[in-house]
């Protein structure tokens, strides 16, 4: 099957496969992630993501944000400069439709932006604009994927996108981040 530029492959899935994981099955392998995916942030920092991974649990690859762990965001890894996410939808994230509310998704889209470039920049960032497209109605697990299309030094462009666990585009967003505060190095 075809993949998309994305990483995802047709199911919606990322790229990597983990041989022990069971096609549907939920927890740790369910998106088929190798157990230790290696990562190169733009700063030249290495890392893994799985199994021996170098963040400290609970934090969304590094940064602790309360709001993201309440919504249920995962940080799943980060691979050719791409942040990767999922977001298993509950009732609460639902609109009165029972679709994916579009708050939580623009949520979604912007940790995928400021993730990637937090890591690309290697300090904080927050968002100074975001322009959102809502393509189709989200249900189940959600996947979202940034990545940073410019970095200049004071401010990084980022796109970002969600797709549904059957690999259709849910929503997509451009941002435009600003750097702020000390570099963690």
């Amino acid at each position: 099957m075809a993949r998309s530029a994305t990483g995802f492959g047709a199911a919606g899935v990322p790229r990597h496969r983990n041989a022990g994981s069971a096609p549907g099955a939920l927890g740790p392998g369910a998106l088929g992630l190798d157990a230790a995916c290696a990562i190169r942030g733009a700063a030249g920092r290495t890392g893994t993501v799985g199994v021996g991974q170098d963040w400290e649990p609970g934090t969304v690859f590094g940064a602790h944000i309360p709001f993201v762990r309440f919504c249920g965001i995962e940080a799943l890894d980060v691979h050719e400069g791409r942040t990767r996410l999922r977001l298993v939808l509950q009732p609460e994230h639902a609109n009165n439709l029972g679709i994916a509310h579009g708050g939580v998704l623009c949520t979604l889209l912007d940790v995928a932006l400021g993730t990637a470039a937090r890591l690309s920049v290697g300090r904080p960032v927050v968002t100074l604009d975001m322009q959102t497209r809502f393509l189709n109605p989200g249900r189940g697990v959600l996947l979202a994927e940034g990545r940073v299309t410019r970095a200049g030094r004071a401010v990084i462009f980022c796109e970002a996108e969600i797709r549904g666990a059957d690999g259709a585009p849910v929503a997509s967003a451009t941002g435009l981040l600003k750097p702020v505060g000390r570099s963690a190095d």
